[in-house]
């Protein structure tokens, strides 16, 4: 196994690391829409998913891998009724369509709108 770790993401806020790399298999923790030059979130489902998209794939890279490698995402939305402004954005980053779950939960760590995590090929 070995740790991800990129100045090109957001620092894990937590004891947690951004991401593995096991068996050939990339898995990242959940990206939330900080930008990690500035620390700052921006405005906006668009705007968030964006962040979150970019984090994610900065991980990826780290790894070895990248967007077209991912096989399965989780998607969390504060509102479901962001759900199509998500996808718009989404559906930029992530052209190999891989599985996914999209889900609206509660709360997001730092009132965030979206997170995503993904898993990988290395």
């Amino acid at each position: 196994m070995k740790v991800i770790s990129t100045t090109n993401a957001p620092g894990a806020i937590g004891p947690y690391s951004q991401g593995f790399v096991a068996n050939g298999m990339v898995f990242t923790s959940g990206q939330i829409p900080i930008d990690p030059a500035t620390g700052e979130m921006p405005e906006g489902i668009k705007e968030q998913a964006e962040q979150s998209c970019r984090n994610v794939i900065a991980i990826l890279e780290a790894a070895g891998s990248g967007a077209e490698k991912v096989i399965k995402t989780t998607c969390f939305l504060a509102e479901m009724s962001d759900f199509a402004a998500f996808n718009e954005v989404y559906a930029k980053y992530f052209t190999s369509k891989p599985a996914r779950s999209c889900v609206a939960v509660k709360q997001i760590p730092k009132g965030a709108l979206c997170e995503i995590e993904c898993i990988a090929e290395a």
